[in-house]
């Protein structure tokens, strides 16, 4: 199985739900997995359902005070204690919750051992990408976070330097809180400016402390930013910090509520442009990560039109079969978003917008535009301090 790719899959994780009033609906995830199936990318990877992180895996990241509240709530959801976050309006209490975030957290651990051991080139984790859980307390939809849990057992493996980068809309803050003092791992976040977005956090000086300064970086773009500007922005940070730091496991996240049509954000990006940034998230694993690279999901609401295009486009170009843009989605799985939620799929895997086109930032910085007033914020206050030139 060396070399070949994994999809971390457990039907099981589709029980990570907050109820039918909240946003994160786990129907994204199974129609992403039927979507994948419909195009028989499953045939180009291994499909793997790695067992649930263990308490001494949870531990890595999070408290035992934590754990122990999470696996009370799980148990009793009207006893959730809300000073560690559980039984809010955004994470809600509901019974298994210990065991379905574990399960979750479970897959991209397990990714990332594949990855780091040669059992896998690539894997993918689309339930995974739950950036917001804090060492000590949920937010943000998420209970555990499994995206800081695959790099803290990267790390616990031996790993020396791992990046991390996360296009998701919102800030990844536990992530970055997780690592906030440790050089080895670089984080890197593009999102919507903290002043209009939750969780209010990502400015730019917010760059790491002790031994770990400069290995925090955050892009913080305007509302209302779209393909071009995202674009602009991620290419003009992401590959050059890569380069400098020459990561031993490339970890990314890919929210897909970036989009103009999730309905919790501003940004204004296409289908196409989130495909582009899987595909650059792809090559520069492999420019500067010897090819060892482990993506997640995240964030995204628009959860049938969006989501399972985004994350299906990512499983391709995981798998090393990328599906054309152009292509025809196939009308059984358009019949089984109708069974399932009566509403009307999309007919192809592109919002008319490719190819995408963007202006290198070596073309010229135009001091009026506000996202190169953003690329320029974020590398004064990080570049420097990586021996890099702003």
């Amino acid at each position: 199985m060396s070399g070949r790719a994994q999809l971390m899959w457990d039907e099981a994780v589709t029980g990570y739900d907050f109820g039918p009033s909240h946003p994160m609906d786990p129907v994204r995830l199974e129609l992403t997995r039927r979507l994948v199936g419909a195009f028989g990318l499953d045939r180009d990877l291994a499909v793997v359902a790695a067992k649930p992180a263990g308490e001494s895996t949870l531990k890595l990241v999070h408290r035992e005070d934590y754990i122990d509240a999470v696996k009370a709530a799980s148990a009793d959801p009207a006893g959730a204690d809300g000073s560690y976050g559980l039984g809010t309006l955004d994470d809600p209490a509901f019974a298994g919750m210990h065991e379905v975030s574990a399960l979750i957290a479970g897959q991209s651990v397990g990714a990332a051992e594949a990855v780091w051991r040669g059992d896998a080139e690539h894997a993918v984790n689309f339930a995974g990408g739950l950036h917001h859980a804090m060492p000590g307390g949920a937010s943000g939809f998420c209970v555990y976070n499994d995206a800081a849990l695959a790099i803290a057992r990267l790390l616990e493996l031996g790993a020396e330097r791992v990046a991390y980068v996360d296009v998701d809309v919102h800030h990844g803050d536990g992530v970055q809180a997780a690592f906030w003092e440790d050089p080895r791992v670089l984080t890197i976040s593009l999102h919507e400016h903290p002043g209009t977005l939750f969780p209010g956090t990502g400015w730019p000086q917010e760059t790491g402390a002790g031994a770990g300064e400069g290995a925090a970086v955050n892009v913080a773009l305007p509302a209302g930013t779209g393909d071009a500007g995202w674009l602009r922005a991620f290419h003009a940070v992401v590959p050059e910090l890569l380069a400098g730091f020459r990561p031993q496991v490339l970890v990314s996240q890919h929210g897909a509520d970036t989009h103009f049509e999730d309905p919790l954000a501003h940004l204004a990006v296409s289908l196409d442009a989130q495909r582009a940034v899987q595909l650059a998230c792809h090559e520069l694993a492999h420019a500067y990560a010897d090819g060892k690279w482990v993506a997640l999901g995240g964030g995204g609401y628009a959860v049938v039109d969006v989501v399972p295009r985004s994350w299906t486009h990512l499983v391709g170009i995981v798998a090393g079969r990328p599906v054309e843009p152009g292509t025809e989605i196939p009308e059984g799985w358009r019949r089984d978003v109708f069974a399932r939620t009566r509403q009307l799929g999309p007919q192809r895997m592109t919002d008319g917008r490719w190819p995408v086109e963007y202006g290198d930032w070596e073309t010229g910085y135009d001091p009026a535009d506000r996202i190169d007033q953003a690329v320029l914020a974020t590398r004064r206050a990080v570049f420097p301090l990586r021996g890099l030139l702003p």
